[in-house]
C-alpha cells in the first residue's frame, strides 16, 4: 500500500499543499482539479522528484526516502511533458530507456509493450512524424518497462484528440488489475468511466476522496436546465451552456428557492459536480444569468 500521511509542501512562504492524507490500493486513482491546484506537486512527491516540507509518504509501512532505489524500482512515471529523441524509432527509444533502467531481457519486454500500445507496425519508424497520441503511447510504454507496481501519469491525455484520448483511457484501464495507477487530469471525461477512486483538491487540501458516482449524487435534485436567454432563478449557480434537443440551454444548480418557468430537472453528471465545486475558480468567466 502507498500512503500519504499529513503531507504539506511549501515553497518559501507559499503553501502548495496542506495536510494531505491518502491511501492508494490497486486500481485507478484520479486527481481531478483545475490547473494550479497542486496535482502535479503531489505527483512529484510520490515520484520522489520533490519532498514534503512536513509529513511522510510510506510504501508498505516504510518511508519512501529511506527505501531509495528500491522504491524507484517500483515506479513508472510519465510526466506531462517528457523528453524523447525525434530521430529515434520507438524501439530504439525504448531500448535506450531500458539500458538506463537496467531492465533485463529488454527486447522481449519492448516487443510486448509495443504490441500492447498498437505500435508494432511503426516500431522502426522515426518518431519525428508521430502524432501526439502516438508519442504518449510510447511514453506509457517507457513508464512500463520495469513492470512497475506504481504507475504515475501526469495529464497523459492533454492536447490529444478524442479518438486518441479514448485509446489511452483503454490502455490505462487494462493495466489497473495488479498495480496502483495514479493520474492527474482536468479533463472530466478521462476519468468518468475508468477511475475507481476520485480525489479532488481545493484550497490546497483534499476535499473529496471516493467514487465518481458518489460526488455526482450530491447534486441529485439540484441540477436544472432552461432556455438560453432566460433569466436564471435567484440563488442559481451557473454551470454551463449546451445545445439541447430544442435549442441552446443553460445548465445550473439550485440549492434553495424556486425554479422559474421553462425549467427542467436534469440528471447531474461529473462535469456538473466539477463545475459546481470549483465555481469560485471560474467566477467572472461566465455571467450569472443566461
Amino acid at each position: 500500500m502507498l500512503s500519504v500521511n499529513n503531507v504539506t509542501k511549501k515553497y518559501g512562504s507559499f503553501t502548495a499543499l496542506e495536510e494531505v492524507t491518502l491511501d492508494f490500493d490497486n486500481g485507478i486513482c484520479a486527481f481531478l482539479a483545475p490547473n494550479g491546484a497542486g496535482k502535479t506537486t503531489l505527483i512529484k512527491m510520490l515520484a520522489t522528484l520533490l519532498f514534503p516540507t512536513k509529513g511522510e509518504i510510506f510504501w508498505n509501512g516504510t518511508e519512501i526516502t529511506s527505501l531509495g532505489e528500491s522504491y524507484r524500482d517500483l515506479l513508472g512515471y510519465l510526466p506531462q511533458e517528457f523528453g524523447y529523441y525525434k530521430g529515434y524509432s520507438p524501439k530504439e527509444y525504448l531500448r535506450y530507456l531500458a539500458a538506463l533502467k537496467g531492465v533485463p531481457n529488454a527486447d522481449s519486454r519492448i516487443d510486448g509493450l509495443l504490441e500492447m500500445i498498437s505500435l508494432t507496425d511503426v516500431k522502426d519508424k522515426k518518431m519525428r512524424k508521430f502524432s501526439g497520441g502516438m508519442i504518449q503511447r510510447v511514453g506509457i510504454a517507457g513508464a512500463l518497462l520495469n513492470d512497475p507496481k506504481i504507475l504515475i501519469l501526469d495529464e497523459p491525455t492533454a492536447g490529444l484528440d478524442p479518438k486518441e484520448r479514448v485509446r489511452l483511457r483503454n490502455i490505462i484501464s487494462s493495466l489497473a488489475k495488479d498495480r496502483i495507477i495514479i493520474f492527474s487530469t482536468h479533463i472530466v471525461s478521462d476519468i468518468e468511466t475508468i477511475a475507481n477512486t476520485l480525489i479532488m483538491i481545493k484550497d490546497r487540501r483534499i476535499i473529496y476522496t471516493g467514487s465518481p458516482s458518489k460526488i455526482v449524487e450530491k447534486l441529485k435534485g439540484l441540477t436544472f436546465e432552461m432556455p438560453l436567454g432566460a433569466t436564471l432563478p435567484e440563488n442559481a449557480i451557473y454551470l454551463s451552456e449546451r445545445v439541447g434537443d430544442t435549442g441552446s440551454v443553460v445548465r445550473f444548480a439550485l440549492e434553495s428557492g424556486n425554479t422559474a418557468e421553462n425549467t427542467a430537472a436534469v440528471t447531474p453528471n461529473l462535469e456538473d459536480a466539477f463545475l459546481y465545486i470549483y465555481r469560485d475558480e471560474t467566477k467572472g468567466e461566465n455571467n450569472a444569468s443566461a
